[in-house]
């Protein structure tokens, strides 16, 4: 960890294969621009897939490899050595399993929201009457494991997790103090379980579901961190404005918008405390590239290469329609 220089936190958005894929992009574009190893961070947060890629960061797989591992290249030194990983089949593919068709997904967290509204965000509430998802995570947890030291949280002393209660609908950020014990890759699962398309993960006889459901970013959880600097990178977020034309993408971009408000919001709080914050999200090429399905696996690769040159320039200050500094 890095000593001396500012205090950094990184958080890794949500944003399934596709949003790996760009934010590994993003990330090797980062540590270009800027000069610093982003697992260098004083603090890593990760929701969805940016726990599973906060993980190898924490870890000490660096952006390098990372870059390495998604374009198929062999990775010889470091955690991930000789760790053989299918991206066209390891989550399940494009589409989701059926799910279990016997109702709502949590009667419990439908009820404890009736009692009052206000206290989850609507997205929360509505994961609630999705139904229960059939697809494993078993692969990304024998990931997680197979890179992190038995009996151990992270190598990273500050590595978190969030994901979301699915009785009470609250936030639960793993690694932090106060937060049950949960081993790392049964936190990861649990972050990236997206509710009606995965399994909830069960966590000392509780289910958790995707941390998305709260926030698809939750900047906000580095309140109180006294950072100097914080970097955001949030591949469901976007400052750019098109028009498409089908219905599907039309949808997808109004949700984009209000994943995007949220963050500037939570951003907003982060830097009330004296914290510079960078943000990054998609521009319009990258949303090009990505299309309106996040987990389309044969759209990976030239997700990736597409955010190596947009985030480059995103980060440099030259970027269109991706990025935002505040502080």
């Amino acid at each position: 960890m890095a000593e001396t220089g500012p205090r950094r936190g990184l958080v890794l958005g949500g944003g399934g294969v596709l949003g790996a894929a760009w934010t590994v992009g993003a990330l090797k574009a980062l540590q270009d621009v800027h000069g610093f190893r982003p697992e260098d961070c004083d603090i890593v947060v990760g929701t969805s897939a940016g726990s599973v890629i906060g993980a190898l960061l924490a870890a000490g797989v660096s952006s390098d490899q990372l870059l390495a591992h998604q374009r198929g290249e062999p990775i010889v030194s470091g955690p991930l050595a000789g760790y053989s990983w299918d991206y066209e089949t390891a989550t399940g593919g494009s589409r989701p399993t059926m799910p279990k068709l016997r109702g709502p997904g949590s009667f419990k967290l439908i009820a404890n929201s009736l009692r009052d509204l206000t206290k989850r965000p609507p997205t929360a509430v509505l994961s609630a009457f999705m139904p229960i998802g059939t697809g494993s995570l078993e692969r990304v947890g024998h990931l997680i494991d197979a890179i992190t030291p038995m009996d151990a949280w992270s190598p990273h002393p500050n590595f978190w997790v969030v994901a979301m209660d699915y009785i009470n609908g609250q936030r639960v950020v793993f690694g932090q103090a106060h937060a049950p014990e949960a081993a790392l890759s049964d936190a990861v699962m649990a972050s990236c379980a997206i509710p009606s398309w995965f399994e909830p993960v069960v966590i000392d006889q509780r289910p958790y579901v995707d941390g998305g459901a709260w926030s698809a970013t939750s900047v906000d959880v580095l309140l109180g961190a006294e950072l100097d600097e914080v970097y955001v990178i949030a591949p469901m977020m976007s400052f750019a404005d098109d028009e498409p034309e089908g219905l599907v993408t039309r949808l997808e971009r109004q949700w984009r918008h209000r994943v995007t408000r949220r963050c500037m919001q939570e951003v907003n709080d982060v830097e009330a405390q004296g914290a510079r914050v960078h943000v990054i999200g998609p521009g319009l090429a990258d949303l090009e590239a990505m299309g309106s399905n996040i987990m389309d696996v044969g759209r990976r690769l030239n997700v990736l290469e597409t955010s190596l040159t947009t985030s480059r320039q995103a980060w440099g200050g030259g970027g269109t329609g991706n990025f935002a500094q505040t502080g």
